[in-house]
């Protein structure tokens, strides 16, 4: 029962992932991703529901638009993998049979969050901004989750979440000042606000840690390949992202190694 239940909700992940691929286009082109019919970026051709089963489609059809045969971005099924994988990572730490509202509640809150960060991920990957119109929408989702937890009167989740986010984005906001902008962008401290309502403390320093190790990893391989100099610009979102969400699902698990590890 629970790999079936795996499945589908990998199933459900991959419909979702298929939706952020137009939410991320449009954001592109200014289009509603609420409205219109999706097409091929290409020849502008209407797509039929053939050409849009998610992953299949790209598979059969051999990554080529089915009417002008121009190649379709990997993409497009690699963001459709990826939510299916991350909403049942998700999935798995609920009891699914014996789930009670409140951890519902809380698992919807989590796929939320998710789909925002996924498609910040992406975006700044490819055009190095972090959009306004996903991370104001997700810092409101973030902070109306941390009111409603007051409800249930837990309070602390409350103030280190609001301490948290203060002390990442003013982090942030520092190396800005400091390198006038050439270091880091006004997106990253919005980033950093939503990462600290989310993870709260200590799992924000996991993932700021995380974020820029992998980060400086990344960046001295590609600089080691040629493929950038000391010079180049590299977007900070997506390290910003995977950090938080290796940080959501393992940070507890990380800060304990480290105390263990400390106290050997």
């Amino acid at each position: 029962m629970e790999i079936l239940n795996c499945f589908f909700i990998f199933i459900f992940g991959l419909i979702i992932g298929s939706f952020l691929n137009c939410v991320i286009y449009r954001l592109e082109t200014g289009d509603s991703f609420v409205k219109g019919r999706s097409f091929c970026p290409h020849c502008k051709r209407q797509l039929n529901w053939r050409d849009l089963i998610p992953v299949l489609s790209f598979l059969l059809l051999k990554g080529k638009c089915r009417y002008c045969h121009k190649p379709i971005s990997w993409q497009y099924p690699l963001i459709e993998l990826s939510t299916g994988i991350l909403f049942v990572v998700n999935f798995t730490r609920f009891n699914l049979v014996n789930i009670s509202t409140l951890e519902f509640l809380n698992l919807c809150y989590l796929l939320i969050v998710s789909c925002f960060l996924i498609i910040i991920f992406v975006y700044d990957l490819k055009h190095y901004i972090i959009p306004d119109k996903i991370i104001y929408p997700a810092i409101v989702v973030a902070f109306l989750y941390q009111l409603f937890r007051i409800l249930n009167f837990e309070f602390n989740p409350l103030l280190y979440a609001l301490l948290s986010a203060i002390i990442a984005s003013g982090f942030f906001l520092l190396i800005v000042l400091i390198s006038r902008g050439k270091w880091m962008g006004v997106g990253d401290i919005k980033l950093a606000f939503l990462m600290g309502l989310i993870l709260g403390w200590p799992n924000i320093l996991t993932a700021l840690f995380l974020a820029f190790f992998i980060g400086a990893i990344i960046g001295v391989g590609l600089i080691a390949g040629n493929k950038k100099t000391l010079k180049s610009e590299l977007p900070f979102g997506p390290f910003l992202v995977t950090g938080t969400f290796i940080a959501l699902f393992w940070g507890q698990n990380i800060i304990n190694w480290y105390l263990n590890f400390c106290n050997v």
